[in-house]
């Protein structure tokens, strides 16, 4: 189990970055501060932090650099990996005074947040021993094999003998059958009509008969099948609690 800490003085900001790091299907508890020195007093050391390098000072307490500074200071058995999240690329080289592991800047690329991410949780593992598996598909498509981190699929849909995996972007198809993927996935994806598998985490809402994604694409809900997805959600939003 990662420990995870999201340090950002933006509410938005911290709740959408802890979203991003559930999605990515790694086992890990997260942490959300809003300030430098709440972090400090809180007697949790993390493996990985996300900060903000602009986060405001509260009172004499540490901006977000100052924070870095003094975790690099403490007398740690082991450092966290610091990735800071910026808006301004000027603040990029202060990153690299305090040993920072990498930068994002905002507004966040969930593909770029992705890539910095697995290398970190890789990093923390020791360089692979024990690195949590990156949960994937790999499919044989019309231009060759492709392997699909799961966290990036939308949902799934049954078309004409194919499997149609609606990405951010792009749609890719393959022939299969949706039944055997629902096998596959399982815990955080949900199938909501006998053409589509949703992945719960890109739910934003959902009545009897449809369900919201993330973008306002709706889907609709079989009536055989509301219930169980109402359940599976339920069970979704209890586990993502229990990480914050």
């Amino acid at each position: 189990m990662i420990k995870i800490a999201v340090c950002d003085d933006e509410e938005n900001i911290r709740n959408y970055l802890s979203d991003l790091i559930r999605r990515q299907s790694v086992p890990c508890e997260v942490r959300k501060f809003a300030s430098a020195g709440q972090y400090l007093t809180g007697d949790w050391d993390a493996d990985l932090l996300f900060l903000d390098i602009e986060m405001r000072s509260f009172g004499s307490g540490p901006d977000g650099m100052s924070l870095a500074r003094k975790i690099r200071g403490r007398n740690l058995e082991v450092q966290p990996l610091i990735v800071f999240v910026t808006g301004y690329e000027s603040y990029v080289y202060d990153a690299f005074d305090v040993g920072a592991f990498h930068y994002l800047l905002k507004p966040l690329s969930e593909e770029k947040f992705s890539e910095v991410f697995f290398r970190a949780v890789r990093q923390i593992a020791g360089g692979g021993a024990g690195v949590p598996a990156v949960r994937s598909l790999t499919v044989r498509c019309s231009n060759g094999v492709r392997r699909i981190p799961i966290c990036q699929v939308y949902y799934a849909e049954s078309s004409n003998h194919k499997v149609v995996l609606h990405l951010k972007g792009e749609t890719l198809a393959y022939y299969g059958k949706l039944g055997e993927l629902e096998q596959e996935l399982r815990e955080d994806f949900c199938r909501i009509h006998k053409g589509y598998l949703v992945n719960l985490a890109y739910v934003t809402a959902y009545s009897r008969t449809e369900a919201v994604l993330e973008g306002g694409e709706k889907l609709q809900i079989s009536k055989y099948k509301y219930q169980d997805f109402a359940k599976a959600f339920l069970r979704y939003l209890k586990r993502r609690a229990a990480y914050e």
